[in-house]
């Protein structure tokens, strides 16, 4: 039965109409129109927002519901607009009738502020008085907040006439205890509420759970959404290893997935490790400043990068791109290390370079030590002339850089406990020149870069750390060919690595998302590199195993299980070799019975993943997880070679054969060992099961075993098929598997 929306008359469909994972329709109504209008998008831009918008709200609690709550997790790129499609959300929300948003910011007051100047900016909250803002509310403004919410219980009231309350917070427990404060002195019983937990995946998730406590900002967050009796909390983020990986039964553990599409102008890891590698550049290892390597003078490295950047800020002036909306600021970003010393350092380095640098040019033109400086800007302005088509001429930027010098604003971005962490005032002058670590890493916008530099080692290799200090990611394709990339060579290949990783667990959160199945459903099984780990260990306390199977067997250690299981799985083996023509594997006439095959050659290697082992089952959580990693290099492997070939072999030619368990109750040995004719091992008969493969491709064995206890006692299961397969390291793939009990 069709429900009818409160004060708008909107039908909200029956949930057999729905797309697939949607709870029910919202409504665009002029809220978000309003938004779209001034941001002034192009029409295919806007509609993609505002669709995608829809998706998250669609999948969280509709307002009309009675008491629920749900979690579910919005993926987006590094630097992509995350805060935009939230924005989008919270206007969708407040057009559908729910009266407060709270927006979970980051953990450092620099994210506060951006996030909420992008909200007032966009939403225009000087004049819209749709809304009421409240930042980190203290216990005073309780009163102004129950207000606010108590017009919404006034059925005299048109929508119009209503304000959504919108709360900004900081990711820090003091704001978050006194937040809580307020909203439980609030009759919150009938109060539909948005969260928005933007850089979900940092500080809020419980990092004591593997000793079985809980953090202080996780204890706040949970606290926070007991307050709110019918809520829905969105979990923004880039990098969703972690939300991910924690515990299902876990309250920030998602239950629904929505991805973002960035628009065309976007540019991430794709375009700067796969399209245009040549954007990135190695800096020397001697030039990497560490504990075991201290620099005592400015790496080359560093004044090549400054080059460049100078360039493109003269550029930027010859151009007229210091006057366009486009592109109101040209950046450089250097990023040493999480040590503030090593920033004062290159802060020191640069600022002296810089007015070096000015005091050079102010030399006479015909000075030959002038000409000789300008000189050595011709190798970097010869690199960008090969990716920046619109670059003016040597001798126009010649003439503009000792303005482009002046112009320059140096700033060390460290976070101070009494100043708070400075802010480049963007519209004070077109070109910046930025310098910190962690204060500049995660959330943090910015404007125009195009030069970083980031002399720093992986750390301990976090991958989603490591993505997170991407800010030369985002909305940069009109001026990418000023963009340069310098990397220390470990970080270089994390970077690279992590594309293949993104690509493929977005691919795989949106098939699950299209079949309309919920989160908890997903197979926790993904691509990653063995350098990284997915995220941090502390917040875990399910394990995980990462590995690959390169020129290597794998083969299950527990094949037998329950009796539905192995009638399962005789059946996929029965269908299987039914279908195959099978010859007599040829080998040393003094064999015995159990060392003479059958073999079925060239067999589709597609048909043999999709007919036999993908059709499979297996009990035991070790197994399981290797099994899965080889299905995901099969997969992997075919979608690029879609003709291999492999071959089959059935063992002793079917005929059962006995094994015994340990007291684990695994197989320690499933191969039999080579045999030989001579006590001197020169005579081989036989050279054991782990030979019997083909000599190039993918083999795979099928053994029928009878299980016995340890030491040949009674039988535990007969007619268990086994498979064995050996996987050449040409498809080797780096995994990640997470089994779920």
């Amino acid at each position: 039965m069709n429900q009818v929306r409160p004060n708008t008359g909107e039908t909200i469909s029956p949930q057999d109409a729905l797309p697939a994972g949607s709870l029910w329709t919202p409504v665009q109504g002029q809220e978000v129109r309003d938004l779209i209008a001034h941001l002034k998008f192009d029409r295919e831009s806007s509609e993609r927002i505002v669709s995608e918008a829809a998706g998250v709200l669609s999948k969280s609690i509709p307002p009309t519901a009675t008491q629920q709550s749900t979690t579910g997790l919005v993926l987006g790129y590094v630097q992509s607009g995350k805060t935009l499609s939230f924005t989008t959300v919270a206007a969708l929300a407040r057009d559908n009738g729910y009266p407060l948003v709270v927006v979970i910011t980051g953990v450092g007051t620099n994210l506060l502020g951006q996030s909420t100047k992008r909200l007032e900016d966009d939403l225009q909250l000087q004049t819209n008085r749709k809304w009421r803002l409240f930042q980190n509310p203290k216990p005073d403004e309780r009163q102004s907040i129950a207000d606010v919410l108590a017009d919404w219980k006034d059925p005299r009231l048109p929508d119009q006439r209503r304000q959504t309350v919108l709360i900004t917070v900081l990711k820090n427990t003091t704001h978050l205890r006194k937040l809580i404060a307020v909203l439980r002195e609030l009759d919150l019983q009938t109060v539909p509420t948005l969260v928005i937990d933007d850089e979900a995946d940092q500080a809020g998730l419980n990092t004591r759970v593997v000793q079985g406590g809980q953090s202080t900002t996780y204890q706040r967050l949970v606290a926070l959404r007991q307050c709110l009796p019918h809520h829905s909390y969105l979990q923004y983020t880039a990098t969703p290893q972690a939300p991910l990986l924690i515990n299902l039964i876990d309250v920030l553990s998602p239950r629904f997935v929505e991805l973002l599409t960035p628009g065309e102008a976007y540019v991430g890891g794709e375009t700067f490790f796969e399209e245009q590698p040549d954007l990135v550049r190695v800096i020397p290892a001697n030039e990497v400043p560490s504990r075991t390597n201290v620099l005592n003078e400015v790496p080359p490295s560093l004044i090549s990068a400054l080059r460049l950047f100078f360039l493109g800020v003269a550029a930027g002036f010859v151009l007229g791109d210091d006057q366009r909306t486009g592109s109101r600021n040209r950046s450089m970003l250097v990023h040493p290390s999480r040590e503030t010393p090593g920033h004062s350092q290159f802060f020191h380095w640069i600022s002296q370079i810089r007015q070096q640098w000015l005091d050079i040019l102010s030399l006479p033109e015909s000075d030959p030590e002038r000409e000789q400086f300008l000189e050595a800007f011709r190798p970097a302005f010869n690199d960008l002339r090969r990716t920046a088509t619109d670059i003016p001429d040597f001798a126009a930027l010649a003439t503009e850089l000792p303005y482009s010098l002046r112009k320059t604003s140096v700033l060390e971005v460290n976070a101070n406990p009494r100043l708070g962490t400075p802010q480049p005032e963007w519209k004070d002058t077109y070109p910046w020149i930025l310098i910190g670590g962690q204060a500049m890493d995660r959330g943090f916008t910015v404007e125009g870069l195009t030069i970083t530099y980031m002399p720093r080692d992986m750390g301990v290799g976090n991958a989603d750390t490591i993505q997170q200090r991407a800010r030369f990611f985002g909305y940069k394709r009109r001026y990418l060919g000023y963009c340069r990339v310098f990397l220390e060579q470990s970080v270089r290949d994390a970077f690279a690595f992590y594309v293949q990783h993104e690509r493929d667990i977005r691919n795989r959160l949106m098939e699950h998302r299209d079949r309309g199945r919920p989160l908890t459903e997903w197979r926790r099984a993904f691509f990653l590199d063995s350098g990284l780990r997915p995220t941090r260990r502390q917040v875990l306390d399910l394990g995980y195993r990462q590995d690959t199977i390169s020129d290597n067997w794998f083969w299950p250690k527990v094949p037998h299980g329950t009796d539905d299981l192995l009638a399962a799985n005789r059946r996929v083996v029965s269908e299987f070799i039914g279908k195959m023509s099978w010859e007599n594997d040829e080998g040393d006439s003094r064999r015995t019975a159990d060392q003479v095959h059958l073999v079925a050659e060239k067999i589709p290697l597609r048909r043999a993943y999709e007919e036999l082992l993908i059709q499979l089952r297996l009990t035991d959580e070790g197994d399981s997880q290797v099994f899965t990693g080889l299905l995901l290099q099969l997969e992997s492997f075919l979608e690029q070679h879609s003709e291999t070939t492999c071959t089959v072999y059935r063992m002793s030619k079917g005929k059962e054969r006995a094994r015994s368990v340990n007291d684990d109750e695994e197989i320690p040995t499933l191969f039999q060992g080579a045999n030989y004719a001579d006590p001197g091992h020169k005579d081989m008969v036989y050279p054991g099961d782990d030979g019997i493969r083909a000599d190039s491709g993918l083999t795979i064995q099928i053994h029928t075993l009878q299980v016995r206890q340890k030491d040949r006692g009674s039988v535990i299961a007969s007619d268990v098929p086994t498979i064995a397969v050996w996987v050449p390291a040409e498809m080797a793939n780096d995994w990640l598997v997470q089994e779920r009990r």
